[in-house]
């Protein structure tokens, strides 16, 4: 069955109980969570003026094709209330679809790898928690390897 990485943050209400949540609601979807990083207390990224975010990463098996499954953690985000109002703003859930096996799509909805994921200690650092030597598709280097460069 396929893999992909998700990537999860929140930073409004009750950060825990909202992974916690999005994490249940993709089990009930028969998304499989094969391994779950810690969760971190993290700084903003892009937009400043807010609150602290919590951040995980999940390995997951799915026969979702990888636009199925971004539709399906959109229909999560939007049950959870999401709301969009300003990039990189506040929101009680996030989920974003990071690698889908080794796969490469770009797309106008879709972009795997994750664009910007490689900038992110946020989403490598528990990436590389849970699966150290996946190696990103386009950068050809293991996710801990990034990780590390980020982290320096």
């Amino acid at each position: 069955m396929p893999k992909a990485f998700i990537a999860l943050g929140s930073n409004l209400g009750d950060r825990r109980r909202n992974i916690a949540e999005a994490v249940e609601k993709m089990k009930r979807r028969g998304i499989k969570i094969v391994k779950m990083s810690s969760i971190i207390e993290t700084e903003p990224y892009g937009y400043k003026d807010q609150d602290k975010f919590l951040n995980a990463a999940c390995l997951v098996e799915t026969e979702l094709s990888p636009m199925e499954l971004l539709d399906v953690l959109l229909v999560i985000e939007k049950e959870m209330g999401r709301e969009r109002r300003i990039r990189w703003g506040p929101r009680n859930i996030d989920l974003d679809l990071i690698f889908y096996e080794d796969w490469v799509i770009r797309d106008e909805r879709l972009t795997v790898p994750h664009p910007d994921a490689h900038n992110r200690t946020f989403v490598m650092g528990p990436i590389a928690e849970i699966e150290p030597d996946f190696v990103h598709p386009v950068l050809k280097k293991r996710v801990v390897e990034i990780y590390r460069e980020l982290a320096k």
